[in-house]
């Protein structure tokens, strides 16, 4: 147990997901949300289908992650097609039930009095567990926040489904119970307008307040084994390989630079297949820029590989960085926007609509680009690297300007203000 600030009273908070681990976008805000319910005094537990949390706070149930066997088939069964079989429905069924059964057992063992739910009502990859949530927080009246990262209309795959039934009911749920939460201004006009809940709008958020260490000795000779000369940009692309991230403009942006540099791209294609990646790498060749692609000596702990190199994190590989780039088409938010100016570096930018909507206005100073790589972009850049004061004026503006729109204190301000009204102060009544 722990005892709540707000409430004066000992309370527990479980968090619930299809996976808690690594360094997907879910996982990452995930993290800076227990940083902030135990500041302000909840124990926090976990419930996912992967987890690296500690084991004695969670509970893992494998039927929860979408990569399982038969979750995956489920979606696929039901996904790009407008039909399904009897067969499929009673699965889907058969999954919820068991997840039910977990998530009653999680509320009782850890003494749960409210769960946050990371995404997992949020994208329907995992159908079995919405729904499973659903009736479990109809059923028991549990106080909920629904944290939304990125709603299934927000991605044309699945838009043609044959589960619009399922998707009603619980992508995202609409109970007394449950407070939601949008991470900007779109999802927040989406959601009312398609299912009339309103939602709260909390930023993804960075830990301004405390600047980064500085480099130590294990990631000093990060360029070194990137293979970064002294005389040579490094130019960065903290992104996975897919094809919403825009790499390609990327790849032009640092051929018409004309300056000598190389671009890293520091994650791999994931589960989204290696079409775009066997793209990019022919899109280098053809724009003869040197890109290196690092996902190898890149992971969320810093380790050995079984040749014996250095894995570093990607905070590792950033204060080496001479610039950003993050030619995104579409962002639910832009966590790597954020990480950029965490760092200090200049970024590049693609005024994908979020980014137009929600930061853009906040004033930051940024190369950008709006779907095409321009001479003035480039021109912008040169200015940069010519000068070591503008360089230097610009990350420290940016950094203070996020420091005011996107730090701990307003993530903090804002949940302690959903908590005080969810709560009301006083006990969950069973």
């Amino acid at each position: 147990m722990a005892f709540c600030k707000i409430c004066n009273r000992d309370h527990n908070v479980g968090f619930i997901a299809t996976r808690l681990s690594g360094t997907d976008g879910v996982s990452l805000e995930t993290t800076k949300w227990e940083t902030i319910f135990s500041k302000m005094g909840f124990a926090c537990y976990y419930f996912a289908g992967e987890c690296d949390r500690s084991p004695e706070h969670s509970h893992v149930a494998p039927k929860a992650h979408f990569k399982d066997p038969e979750i995956r088939k489920i979606y696929k069964s039901t996904f790009g097609v407008q039909t399904r079989k009897r067969t499929v429905t009673n699965k889907i069924h058969a999954i919820k039930e068991k997840l039910k059964n977990q998530l009653y057992a999680f509320i009782k063992k850890f003494n749960i009095d409210m769960l946050v739910t990371e995404n997992s009502l949020t994208i329907p990859l995992n159908i079995p567990l919405g729904m499973a949530l659903t009736e479990v927080i109809a059923e028991t009246r549990i106080n909920t926040i629904a944290h939304h990262h990125d709603f299934f209309w927000e991605r044309q795959n699945f838009m043609t489904n044959c589960v619009w039934e399922y998707l009603n009911m619980a992508f995202p749920p609409h109970l007394a119970s449950i407070d939601h939460v949008v991470i900007n201004s779109s999802a927040d006009n989406q959601l009312s307008l398609r299912t009339g809940i309103s939602a709260t709008n909390i930023p993804n958020v960075m830990d301004f307040d405390n600047p980064p260490a500085p480099v130590d000795d294990y990631a000093a000779d990060v360029r070194q084994a990137l293979g970064i000369e002294d005389d040579e940009l490094l130019i960065l692309q903290p992104t996975r390989i897919v094809k919403r991230k825009g790499i390609e403009h990327a790849i032009e942006f640092v051929s018409r630079l004309k300056m000598k540099a190389k671009l890293i791209i520091s994650h791999a294609s994931g589960d989204e297949g290696y079409g775009y990646e066997k793209r990019v790498r022919q899109y280098s060749k053809t724009m003869n820029v040197k890109t290196i692609f690092v996902s190898d000596i890149i992971n969320e702990k810093r380790a050995t590989t079984r040749d014996g190199r250095k894995i570093y994190t990607l905070n590792d590989i950033y204060p080496h960085a001479d610039l950003v780039t993050y030619p995104s088409n579409f962002e639910g938010f832009g966590n790597a926007f954020l990480e950029a100016i965490y760092f200090k570096k200049p970024i590049l930018v693609n005024t994908y609509s979020i980014y137009s909507m929600d930061i853009k206005p906040k004033g930051f100073k940024v190369i950008e680009i709006d779907g095409y790589v321009t001479k003035k972009a480039i021109n912008n850049a040169r200015a940069i690297f010519d000068d070591r004061k503008t360089y230097n004026k610009m990350v420290e503006y940016n950094f203070q300007k996020a420091k005011e729109y996107y730090s701990y204190a307003i993530l903090e301000r804002k949940l302690s203000n959903l908590i005080s009204n969810r709560m009301e102060c006083r006990a969950r009544n069973h």
